[in-house]
């Protein structure tokens, strides 16, 4: 089976849904940056959820998913299942020293006339 990436813009992230049978699946949808963008829905099953835990509407990110078709009832249909999501965008999740915010850091501390190189 042939596996797939695509990399886009997190537009939603769904609830998760548990079926009486314990089986859990959620879905997510990224808007592709093309010229003619693309709301593409994908879904994630199982314990494969918690890949979206820490991925919010706004995120880049890059996800890798195979593409599972069925027949129902002589209807036809198309599932794009994740199995693995890459979040490329820089989050602040604290205001704690030591945390990368991926912004750079500077020293404002005072320099003495000696110390500088010129």
């Amino acid at each position: 089976m042939a596996t797939y990436e695509m990399t886009g813009t997190v537009k939603t992230v769904m609830e998760v849904v548990t079926f009486p049978s314990g089986f859990r699946k959620q879905m997510f949808v990224v808007t592709t940056p093309d010229k003619f963008p693309q709301d593409v829905q994908f879904e994630c099953l199982k314990d494969k959820t918690a890949l979206l835990d820490n991925v919010r509407p706004g995120d880049e990110v890059a996800v890798k998913f195979d593409i599972q078709g069925r027949e129902y009832n002589g209807k036809y249909f198309v599932s794009l299942v994740a199995w693995k999501v890459d979040n490329h965008s820089d989050r602040v999740d604290s205001g704690e020293p030591g945390v990368d915010s991926g912004e750079p850091q500077f020293d404002t501390g005072a320099v003495d006339d000696d110390q500088l190189a010129f």
